[in-house]
């Protein structure tokens, strides 16, 4: 017997459902919706198309839950479907092609995979607007990022999955999350660097 990934609560909610629990398809909805519902729109940068892939996300999971087998997270699981449902929105869209980063445009960094992280300010309350002024620029920085690199970037650095994780979501090798991240948290240094380097920020 292949071994659970999920953890108990999920473990039980799929239980429950595939027995026809409406009330476990509502539960699956309320502990994913607003994860999924952030995702898509980290992605699309737009309510309603957040909107549309956490539906689409939901629709396709309900579909296909009787067969899931919970060999990973259920977490995981829903996440690859939304993952599919940007890149799919995205395709639709015609959007422009994805761009490679060039890493010639940056200082190397010393090999440290370091996140990159908002600064915490929220003991001296005086600095909030500070704060939000930083979230705000760092936020335009990531939707400036091209798609793949930005689903990356967002599945690591954001949402916490691990290389591996992330290799599986999206289908990729862990080499290409390792460069795809390095290469978008190297462009978010330099774009947030010139940003202030600007002034443009007011």
């Amino acid at each position: 017997m292949n071994q659970i990934a999920t953890d108990a609560i999920d473990h039980d909610l799929i239980a429950r459902f595939k027995a026809g629990s409406m009330e476990a398809m509502e539960r699956i909805v309320e502990r994913y919706e607003e994860r999924i519902f952030t995702f898509g729109l980290k992605m699309c940068g737009h309510l309603q198309d957040a909107e549309d892939i956490a539906q689409e996300t939901f629709l396709n999971a309900f579909r296909y839950l009787k067969g899931f087998r919970e060999e990973t997270k259920l977490k995981n699981w829903l996440f690859k479907i939304a993952a599919t449902a940007c890149m799919r929105k995205r395709r639709k869209k015609k959007c422009e092609p994805d761009h490679e980063i060039s890493l010639e445009s940056f200082v190397p960094l010393d090999g440290a995979d370091t996140k990159y992280e908002i600064p915490d300010w929220s003991e001296n309350p005086s600095d909030n607007v500070l704060r939000a002024e930083l979230k705000k620029v760092i936020d335009t920085a990531i939707q400036s990022l091209s798609h793949k690199y930005r689903l990356v970037f967002t599945l690591r650095d954001i949402e916490g999955f691990s290389t591996e994780e992330t290799s599986q979501i999206l289908g990729i090798s862990t080499q290409s999350v390792k460069t795809r991240l390095h290469r978008a948290r190297l462009f978010l240094r330099e774009k947030i660097s010139a940003t202030y380097r600007e002034g443009v920020v007011q």
